[in-house]
């Protein structure tokens, strides 16, 4: 097979929406009650798969989840029209687009089946996240479909809180070569809370039949948390040999990089001093929530937000870096502004799945003329703003629910409805 890269990006959904839902999450609580513009954010996500098509990778898509979620509110009893505001806007949530969160995801040369692993992620820390796994693990269900290749898991028990990729990372000489997996816990934050529990990145490593001598578990730091890396991936991010991490992203960073050197000598660590970009500037850059990704040319890329360019000592910092003979060499910077509002940037629209294409179902697939289709349905359906008084209009809600039924028939993913 040939094994490949693939970010999986989450397509905005017609219900994004400002209701500031994510406690620990910097952006999103200042964000709170904002107007916001579901059209705006949905294309401002397909521009960004249509450079990452331009650069020549390998491009994959997640759709919606059903907004409003209805069935979740009446198993809490209630129901669109009756429930108080902050279950209503939680059903609202199109936080399914943060696609890191989706699930963590182990390729076939880690497993010992040889099959690539993904775990649905449950979500289990914020309520508005907490309803997202059944719609996802529909949907990766369809797409790795094909057992001979793949192994979908449902989430852990909800017992330990598990939050996906964003809390994952995979160090490997290449992409389709066996690699070191990395999960990264947290246990204090200070006074936000740690969401990802050691117990459950133990238990999907299991399930993935991973090699106990190629895992490595990490304690997020709690200074890291407590200045708003609700996830590792607002302050670390890896691309095959390459680590690339804030000084202060990790509880004991000196014995993880040892432990690091000794499974993989050809590592390349690069570290960002507190003392040059401070937590609170990376927080506010996100230059670690972006996309290393390796260029079909060899050499490495990093997929920015456009904050960045604005935060001065990271972009400084950023441009040195490129500068350098190091395997990073260029930076590319793209508008996702209305993700950034609500906490997440490049890297938290997109999973990361290291598999052949020909095994995925070609629906969940993106190619220029498809992103073009996506990008017309966007226009002509999805609402131009969304403000918190709108949630309690009915017609608002038959309009998003509207709006994704028109996507999924476009794709030909009616059974996702």
């Amino acid at each position: 097979m040939a094994l490949v890269e693939i970010n999986f990006d989450g397509i905005v959904g017609p219900s994004h929406n400002y209701a500031g839902l994510s406690f620990g999450n910097l952006a999103a609580m200042a964000s709170e009650g904002r107007t916001a513009q579901p059209r705006a954010a949905a294309l401002q996500g397909v521009e960004k798969m249509r450079r990452n098509l331009g650069l020549g990778l390998a491009q994959g898509l997640l759709l919606p989840h059903r907004r409003p979620n209805r069935d979740w509110l009446a198993a809490l009893g209630t129901s669109l029209e009756e429930a108080p505001d902050s279950l209503r806007a939680a059903a609202f949530s199109a936080s399914a687009m943060w696609a890191a969160n989706a699930a963590t995801v182990s390729p076939a040369p880690d497993s010992a089946d040889r099959r690539c692993h993904l775990t649905v992620a449950n979500l289990r820390t914020m309520a508005h996240r907490s309803h997202e796994w059944p719609g996802t693990l529909a949907q990766l269900q369809l797409a790795f479909a094909d057992s001979r290749h793949f192994a979908v898991h449902p989430p852990v028990p909800a017992t330990f809180g598990d939050e996906g990729a964003a809390n994952h990372m995979r160090l490997a000489p290449r992409h389709d070569a066996p690699g070191v997996e990395i999960f990264v816990y947290g246990e204090r934050g200070g006074a936000f809370p740690a969401r990802q529990h050691e117990e459950a990145s133990r238990a999907v490593a299991r399930l993935h039949g991973l090699d106990p001598e190629r895992i490595l578990f990490v304690r997020q730091s709690e200074a890291a948390i407590a200045a708003g890396a609700f996830h590792n991936d607002v302050v670390a991010v890896a691309n095959e040999h390459v680590l690339v991490a804030h000084e202060q992203a990790f509880d004991d960073r000196e014995r993880f990089y040892a432990d690091l050197r000794r499974l993989l000598p050809e590592i390349e660590i690069i570290e960002v001093p507190a003392s040059v970009v401070s937590l609170a500037d990376a927080v506010k850059s996100y230059l670690f929530n972006a996309q290393v990704v390796t260029l079909p040319e060899r050499g490495m890329a990093l997929i920015l937000p456009g904050e960045a360019r604005e935060t001065p000592a990271a972009w400084a910092w950023l441009e040195q870096v490129a500068a350098g003979n190091g395997p990073i060499r260029r930076l590319e910077t793209v508008d996702v502004r209305q993700s950034m509002a609500n906490g997440g940037g490049p890297a938290c629209l997109r999973l990361r799945v290291v598999a052949d294409p020909a095994t995925i179902d070609p629906r969940f697939l993106a190619d220029e003329a498809r992103l073009d289709r996506i990008a017309r349905c966007i226009d002509m359906h999805w609402p131009e703003e969304i403000c918190a008084a709108d949630l309690a209009d009915r017609a608002l809600s038959g309009r998003i629910e509207k709006a994704r039924q028109a996507l999924l028939e476009l794709l030909g993913l009616e059974a996702l409805i």
